[in-house]
């Protein structure tokens, strides 16, 4: 893709550096060693790159919407930078279930108590890290509760526009100002997690809001309307460049098109019918988005 000052890394080269990681590889699924290499990813990179000062470890699901730096200047000479889960009363029962701080954006310094950190985070993953609430834990993301208490030079990342996200949009005012940049709160909205967003067709999505979120015009146009445009171009890139040809939208509706007429199970009739009328009901009401021409309706 030609992306300037992008180095890509091999898992093989990765996993020989750490190979503790190959020892819990087997009791892991998939989405469970994801999370396990997490706090290794960071440490790969700066055992390779002595000149780097700081890094930060974001998530792959988020989208810059402005320049990161209040968040580094919020930062300023603290050596771990974590963002807060921001949820709504409503919501605390989450908190208590994933964690008060979000794995999105964490941010390590390069000197004696971020490298303590990371090992200490490395050594509880290789311990238990699993998609499921176990004893105070939950995935890679619970052990970052009591890291302000265990580890000094801890910064909660306080910046409203940082780490917004389908749990606590519906915790914050959205404007948009003259300039069309997003405010939340007042402050500009830096970078949002689209956390959970699921493709239902090629032209349809679930955002997956809580039941807590108004889909309202902003935030279906404003904020996922362009990263579903941006996704929609990757992808195109992508495909080009694998030269593997994409099904056309006959194709794409014959093979998703429900059988209701044409089976004469009654029970999967009214199953087909019910799912169509959820869907009908999702668009309806904004919680499933249509994006046409890379464009939210």
């Amino acid at each position: 893709m030609n992306l300037p000052a992008v180095r890509a890394m091999h898992l093989t080269d990765f996993e020989n550096a750490n190979p503790e990681l190959l020892t819990v590889k087997p009791q892991r699924t998939a989405l469970e060693y994801y999370f396990t290499c997490t706090p290794f990813l960071p440490r790969f990179v700066l055992n390779r790159n002595p000149e780097m000062e700081m890094i930060t470890y974001l998530d792959a699901d988020l989208y810059f919407f402005d320049d990161p730096r209040p968040l580094f200047e919020e930062l300023g000479t603290g050596s771990i930078g974590i963002v807060p889960q921001r949820y709504p009363p409503a919501s605390q029962a989450d908190s208590a279930q994933f964690g008060l701080f979000n794995v999105a954006w964490v941010t390590f310094r390069r000197d004696a108590v971020g490298l303590a950190c990371l090992r200490w985070w490395g050594e509880r993953c290789i311990e238990w890290c699993h998609l499921r609430s176990e004893d105070g834990k939950f995935g890679d993301q619970k052990y970052l509760d009591d890291w302000p208490a265990r580890f000094s030079g801890v910064v909660v990342l306080i910046h409203k526009g940082a780490d917004v996200a389908r749990w606590n949009v519906a915790n914050c005012s959205l404007t948009q100002g003259e300039d069309r940049q997003i405010y939340v709160d007042g402050q500009p909205l830096i970078f949002y997690h689209f956390s959970g967003l699921t493709q239902i067709r090629r032209w349809l999505y679930n955002p997956r809001f809580h039941s807590n979120v108004k889909p309202v015009r902003m935030l279906r146009r404003q904020i996922y309307g362009p990263y579903l445009d941006a996704l929609g171009c990757l992808e195109r890139q992508v495909r080009d460049a694998a030269k593997v040809a994409a099904l056309d939208d006959g194709a794409w509706q014959r093979m998703r098109r429900p059988t209701v007429g044409r089976n004469r199970n009654t029970s999967s009739q009214l199953h087909q019918l019910l799912r169509l009328c959820r869907l009908a009901i999702g668009i309806a009401t904004g919680r499933l988005l249509i994006c046409f021409r890379g464009k939210v309706m």
